[in-house]
């Protein structure tokens, strides 16, 4: 490629008008192909509830006579057949793609209520795959009825396939909202769809009450769909307003549990029996949780297992015993848990099953489709039910009138019939004599094209006055139809009543009974029983951390390691937690509770934590949840802070102090502890710079972060000077540094001297004669 083709692609150079930018061209070649994986792969369409294979595998499936008529079904057909037939008229992609879309319609528990009769081995619940599609048989389901009964009557329309041989429906006249009755799940180009199942009934009855009350309440419409119906049934523990919440937004998460059941055995024993799994997970994963925890593998770049792998490890093995898998043809789901003894409280067992594995999940809710206006967006389950509804009202219209118009047809060529047996004589004699009877025949009795083209066909025995009789009865009955028809499509109210009828009648054949309970539960959570006592945090310069018991020790004594020293010492409670500042500004918990014993030289605080690449512990504090610190940084911002606004679950931490670049994060200092009598709540802060300068405030200037940040500007300082330290104090603090030759100095100053300091929070302050360059600032009283 020349330098030339080079400007040319990069829309510079010579170019003609028709001539296309790159970047403009892959924008919209990237958009386009976008919006075909949108509404032409992954996102359902809200109308009909399929995506586009599997509407044209139903559609194929259903021209190759594979559906039900009455209430006799189809011989089955192998598989390949029907995959053949569909990629090859209507979808042409992988065979793959188009078998596994038939083998999910054709699995109880991935569908809500499967579209597909499969015949053979169609995979498991446990991840198991389906056989080759040469050896399994398939036909449409009953309920599919549902879907393609109305596919002839004008009520969709057809565009052309991909090579313009066939026909396919956009959409299918479903008669009921199968986007939901059957959820979906799929990934898009920056969209992503995960709608749930629920039951046939409650998804009917809210249709009626739209249908009926289109200003339905969302309290109302949630009363009667209380919540999803998954296929393996489960037990939704989330409360009912996490639920509404979910279906006003189109978006959230449900907390879904396992369902068990307690069978006794002899002398006493007894045994859980969990009968019913959450959506999503299968046997084998449950046991292989359970594998994991009681026989657990060093994590790659670990020398030994973790504490919360042998803290898991111990308390399952506490109460768990035996394990197994009795699942069946008669009992899809039967996992059996034997308890170590009979003494274990059940709930007890329960409670750290459900903790500990995938017994209790979560399970996500995004109702993304394809809306009626042919646009994909995330909808309210209100919007969904109404776009459906009114998808239903434009198939009945559609219908009507492709019925009317048949009926009105009927009605033209019996009338004409009926005219030609009243004269039938003169009939008779107008096709023997005249050269060109049609065209007598229309002249001497004003019929139409049709109708004198279907007396010149009619058979000789249907003159007889038998057959008078019966166009008599079958004109009354269809103009009962025609005023029938006509008032549906004229009067709205009778084509709601007609719907309603409709779909009363659709769900006293198909509907069922709800198999997911809805039962509002707290999230099982393993708690760790700490007896509260006295503890002495100690850690040292490394980040060596370790826990002595009871107050009041003295410092001196504790040892370190060669070239390690004290950074500092904490008497708290076991209950208590302990902070851990990063250089990035992050703060890392961990419980006190779970520090090493005194013990040797304790424990690697990194070891505790994960600290993200390049971060390195900087500052600590072990204290109650109440308690507040004054947080601050070398560029001379600072805030105060409460413990329990920065403690985290996650061994991640959580991000708390925005540093800029190049600045460092200073010592924390304790303002106040909550109902502490040995410590006075701090007054003031007292700010020393590198540069030797020392401002004071009252500590009612700053304010309490609880989401953290960068603080306001505390000192005024020089463009090279830096904040060595900020602490909260009562009436003395020690300025600590490093003096000439490099020895450490410090310096205490009382009350009087740090008033000479005092002035309004972000002013320079005032140089202090200390004799050496400060690098942190401690609270001594």
């Amino acid at each position: 490629m020349n330098d030339q083709t080079v400007l040319d692609l990069a829309g510079e150079g010579s170019h003609s008008p028709d001539d296309l930018a790159l970047a403009t061209y892959a924008q919209r070649a990237y958009l386009e192909y976008a919006l075909s994986v949108v509404k032409g792969r992954a996102l359902p369409d809200v109308c009909d509830g399929q995506k586009p294979v599997q509407r044209r595998i139903l559609y194929s499936m259903e021209r190759m006579g594979l559906g039900y008529t009455g209430n006799t079904g189809a011989k089955p057909v192998k598989s390949a057949r029907v995959v053949g037939d569909v990629l090859g008229k209507y979808h042409p992609h992988g065979d793959t793609a188009a078998y596994d879309a038939l083998v999910r319609m054709a699995q109880d528990f991935s569908q809500r209520y499967p579209l597909i009769d499969g015949q053979g081995n169609f995979g498991s619940r446990d991840g198991d795959g389906a056989a080759a599609m040469r050896y399994t048989e398939a036909r449409l389901a009953k309920i599919t009825s549902l879907l393609l009964d109305e596919l002839d009557e004008g009520t969709v329309d057809f565009t052309p396939n991909y090579d313009g041989s066939h026909d396919e429906p956009r959409q299918l006249p479903a008669r009921l909202p199968f986007a939901l009755l059957n959820g979906a799940s799929g990934i898009a180009v920056g969209l992503a769809t995960e709608i749930p199942s629920h039951n046939l009934r409650e998804v009917a009855e809210a249709c009626v009450a739209l249908v009926k009350s289109p200003q339905l309440t969302d309290e109302d419409l949630f009363a009667l769909i209380p919540g999803p119906d998954y296929p393996g049934g489960g037990q939704i523990i989330s409360s009912s307003a996490d639920i509404a919440d979910a279906y006003r937004t189109g978006r959230g998460s449900l907390k879904v549990r396992a369902r068990w059941k307690i069978e006794d055995l002899a002398r006493g024993q007894w045994q859980m029996v969990v009968t019913e799994l959450p959506t999503g997970v299968s046997n084998q994963r449950v046991l292989e949780e359970i594998e994991e925890l009681t026989n657990p593998k060093i994590k790659a770049g670990k020398k030994a297992l973790t504490a919360d792998q042998t803290g898991a490890k111990a308390t399952l093995l506490a109460v768990l015993d035996t394990v197994r898998d009795e699942s069946s043809k008669d009992a899809a789901v039967r996992l059996v848990f034997e308890p170590r003894t009979s003494r274990i409280g059940q709930d007890e067992l329960a409670n750290i099953l459900l903790a500990h594995t995938s017994l209790e999940t979560s399970s996500s809710i995004n109702l993304t489709s394809v809306g009626i206006d042919g646009r994909p967006v995330q909808k309210s389950l209100r919007q969904m039910l109404q776009e459906w509804v009114t998808f239903r009202q434009q198939t009945i219209t559609r219908r009507s009138q492709h019925r009317l118009q048949k009926v009105l047809d009927r009605i033209h060529i019996l009338e004409g019939r009926q005219l030609v047996l009243l004269n039938i004589d003169e009939v008779i004699a107008i096709i023997r004599q005249s050269e060109d009877p049609k065209a007598a025949l229309i002249a001497r009795f004003a019929l139409s094209e049709r109708q004198a083209e279907d007396i010149l066909d009619i058979r000789l025995r249907q003159l007889a006055r038998l057959e008078a009789i019966k166009i008599e009865q079958e004109l009354k009955q269809l103009r009962e139809d025609q005023g029938r028809l006509e008032d549906i499509l004229g009067n709205p109210a009778s084509l709601k009543r007609l719907m309603i009828k409709e779909i009363e009648a659709d769900t006293k054949q198909f509907g069922d009974a709800r198999r997911t309970l809805i039962q509002a539960e707290k999230k099982a959570v393993v708690e760790v029983k700490v007896i509260d006592e006295p503890v002495t945090v100690v850690v040292s310069e490394k980040g060596w951390v370790r826990a002595r018991t009871g107050h009041g020790h003295d410092a001196t004594g504790f040892a370190f390691k060669s070239g390690d020293g004290l950074y500092g010492t904490f008497e708290c409670r076991t209950t208590d937690s302990m902070l851990v500042f990063g250089t990035n500004g992050r703060v890392y918990t961990v419980a006190v509770a779970n520090l090493p014993g005194a013990r040797g030289d304790g424990q690697p605080i990194t070891t505790l934590i994960d600290l993200d690449a390049g971060t390195q512990p900087a500052h600590y504090f072990a204290g109650p949840d109440g308690a507040v610190l004054m947080l601050s940084g070398s560029g001379g911002y600072g805030f105060l802070a409460r413990v329990e606004h920065m403690l985290s679950r996650q061994r991640g931490g959580k991000s708390f102090v925005t540093l800029g670049e190049g600045e460092q994060i200073c010592r924390p200092s304790l303002a106040s502890l909550p109902n502490a009598s040995s410590v006075a709540p701090a007054t003031h802060i007292a700010c020393a710079s590198t540069g030797g300068r020392i401002l004071t405030f009252e500590i009612t200037e700053l304010k309490v972060m609880e989401k953290g940040g960068r603080g306001l500007t505390l000192i005024d300082l020089e463009p090279k000077d830096a904040l060595a330290g900020a602490v909260a104090y009562t009436r003395s603090v020690r300025i600590k540094g490093i003096g000439r030759g490099g020895k450490p100095r410090e310096e205490t100053l009382e009350i009087r001297s740090l008033n000479n300091a005092r002035g309004a929070r972000a002013r320079k302050g005032k140089a202090a004669d200390l004799g050496f360059k400060p690098t942190g600032v401690e609270r001594v009283q």
